[in-house]
């Protein structure tokens, strides 16, 4: 059985034992986590789509760990014009193991 959620603005296909790592969530390592945005649950052939989520389902997920991403680097530079301007970025994440689809 799986589940496409949203959470963080983002959409994920997850099923129970999957570790995803997220938008930052408020919550303490160790805690149990119920994301209730459920979009569409599919088991063996069947689908079931939301309009657009899926009435009464659930996902259970457990917080694992917060971090951070890889750095991204951002470089401008306009040719000819004496202009360059270097910046980086790391995004928070939590990252989550998926233990149950309700639903």
């Amino acid at each position: 059985m799986y589940a496409v959620i949203k959470t963080g603005g983002k959409q994920y296909k997850v099923a129970a034992g999957e570790k995803i790592k997220v938008e930052l969530l408020d919550a303490e390592v160790g805690a149990e986590v119920t994301i209730d945005q459920v979009l569409a649950i599919g088991s063996g052939d069947g689908l079931t789509v939301g309009a657009p989520l899926v009435a009464g389902a659930t996902v259970s997920a457990k917080v694992v760990s917060h971090g951070k991403h890889d750095k991204v680097r951002i470089f401008k530079l306009r040719r000819r014009k004496h202009y360059k301007k270097s910046q980086g970025h790391r995004q928070n994440y939590t990252e989550l193991e998926i233990s149950a689809v309700n639903g």
